[in-house]
């Protein structure tokens, strides 16, 4: 078992009250925290990687919490979510997707056993670069009111022997959403699809 090393924690919010048409009777509430940990595997090629994931599941059930804390405590509020991981540049995009299952099984708990897999994407990059989390129900992945992503990046990371992981929450749909598709409120599946 390896320590996480963390340096950093950021949260960024969203309220969004309009997209230039009425303003909504409840304003979307769009959340996202990154974690920037050190990469243990940077600056070279290591075969066995996997067990990281059991490493990240304590940061990931924290971030999960930390956040929807962030978007005002109630975890029923929450209707969509995604993940990223940014990998600095003495890494690789292996090294990101040690994220999916401790970002997204942390999420899914968090807010009581959501059904739809976590949409997720990753990058290797370096300081500054920015990430596009897409984001959907967290019920039924193909409910496209909740079809989203939410631009993510920090400053000063990942340096070349860092990780920036990622979680995004949101309290509901796009704004004004009205292209049709599958409603929440038609969600009847446990399969997280329909």
């Amino acid at each position: 078992m390896a320590d996480v090393d963390i340096r950093k924690k950021i949260i960024i919010l969203e309220e969004i009250l309009h997209e230039g048409g009425p303003p909504a009777a409840t304003p979307l509430k769009r959340g996202a925290i990154v974690s920037v940990i050190k990469n243990p595997f940077a600056g070279r090629y290591v075969e066995d990687i996997a067990f990281f994931m059991k490493d990240l599941e304590p940061l990931g059930l924290s971030m999960a919490h930390e956040l929807v804390g962030a978007l005002g405590g109630d975890p029923k509020r929450v209707e969509g979510y995604g993940k990223g991981a940014i990998v600095g540049t003495a890494g690789e995009l292996e090294h990101g997707a040690l994220w999916h299952a401790p970002g997204g099984y942390a999420m899914r708990a968090v807010l009581g056993d959501a059904k739809a897999i976590v949409a997720s994407t990753k990058k290797v990059g370096g300081p500054g670069t920015k990430l596009d989390v897409p984001v959907t129900h967290i019920n039924a992945s193909y409910v496209r009111s909740h079809f989203d992503a939410f631009e993510v990046g920090v400053t000063d990371a990942p340096r070349a022997d860092e990780m920036a992981l990622i979680l995004v929450m949101t309290t509901g749909s796009r704004i004004h959403a009205r292209v049709g598709g599958l409603a929440a409120s038609q969600i009847k599946g446990e399969d997280g699809l329909r």
